[in-house]
């Protein structure tokens, strides 16, 4: 069976300390979380990559779903990543890139995917992305990268995953798929070092005129008295795209900024961090204001992230 890493094994597999168990947000979205796991796998550091995170902006009725740029990833590591065609089956199309030493990102279906056991594995369907790194159709097995770890499904699961349960008259759903092609050899620190820091200054110039988190809490009281009359599973896909997506995009942003400077980005890292823990909090107080129906007390909670953004950014200005 042949695979893109070949000297990796999702029951030893060690995933990334960027995915600690210990930090705010140990997940952070799929597309994010899995570049992750495959920059450090290919040997190469993926705190370069996250200067995207100072991009992010509120989006009206959500957080920017952050993912990093295909030209970022060209840029700093020579990953050359882009759409794949899928016209056959999809199994067929991944097994000739793996073969050819290229990782493909498949959109799939959670429903089908045992590491997501508690929240989405046979209980609701959910578009998610892999990245598939070992392929055994014969045996009905796929080794793959998802969030924050490396994993393994096989059986009925293979066959929900790839739809093979179809019948030759039920045309299956073509997902959106990416193939990466990697560089010979890794790209060394100096280059990374260099490129990241030219990056961040781009990123920078892109960030959001107008405070995100200001927007997001002027309407956060009403969104939460509109999410309190649905059902409670609806709470969590809700905090998932506004909470967690400010508090990840900016514990990560933190991460880079220490990564390419401790010293002089160590203001700007705190602020980030104050972010963070700030959507940490607010979405305990999230949950408790539903349960309770009394929204009141949400209205200045996110003020002490609002403060942190402003002032990260000022400091930021004065460095990059």
């Amino acid at each position: 069976m042949t695979s893109v890493f070949s000297g990796i094994d999702p029951e030893t597999y060690r995933q990334h300390a960027l995915h600690s168990s210990e930090r705010a947000w140990p997940e952070t979205n799929c597309y994010v979380d899995l570049w992750i796991e495959v920059l450090a796998t290919s040997g190469v550091a993926p705190e370069a990559m996250l200067g995207f995170t100072l991009t992010q902006d509120f989006e009206g009725d959500q957080f920017t779903f952050f993912k990093v740029p295909l030209e970022d990833l060209d840029a700093l590591y020579g990953i050359r990543a882009t759409e794949l065609a899928i016209y056959d089956r999809v199994e067929r199309h991944v097994d000739v890139q793996i073969a050819r030493g290229r990782l493909c990102l498949v959109e799939m279906d959670s429903f089908y995917m045992p590491d997501t056991r508690g929240t989405a594995y046979r209980q609701e369907h959910g578009k998610t992305t892999v990245a598939i790194n070992r392929l055994d159709v014969a045996a009905k097995r796929v080794d793959y990268f998802h969030n924050a770890g490396y994993f393994r499904l096989e059986g009925e699961d293979f066959d929900g995953l790839f739809q093979l349960q179809l019948t030759e008259n039920e045309p299956p759903f073509l997902p959106y798929t990416e193939f990466a092609r990697f560089p010979e050899k890794p790209a060394d620190e100096a280059h990374l070092s260099a490129t990241a820091r030219r990056l961040a200054g781009v990123h920078f110039n892109r960030r959001p005129r107008e405070n995100p988190i200001r927007a997001f809490a002027a309407v956060f009281p009403q969104q939460v008295e509109a999410v309190a009359e649905r059902p409670f599973g609806f709470f969590h896909k809700y905090a998932f795209n506004t909470l967690r997506q400010v508090g990840a995009n900016f514990e990560l942003a933190a991460d880079h900024l220490a990564w390419l400077s401790a010293d002089e980005f160590a203001v700007a890292a705190e602020h980030a961090r104050r972010i963070s823990d700030t959507a940490k909090s607010v979405q305990f107080q999230l949950a408790r204001a539903i349960a309770r129906r009394k929204f009141e007390p949400l209205q200045a909670a996110l003020d002490p992230a609002a403060d942190a953004w402003d002032s990260m950014m000022t400091s930021l200005a004065e460095r990059i």
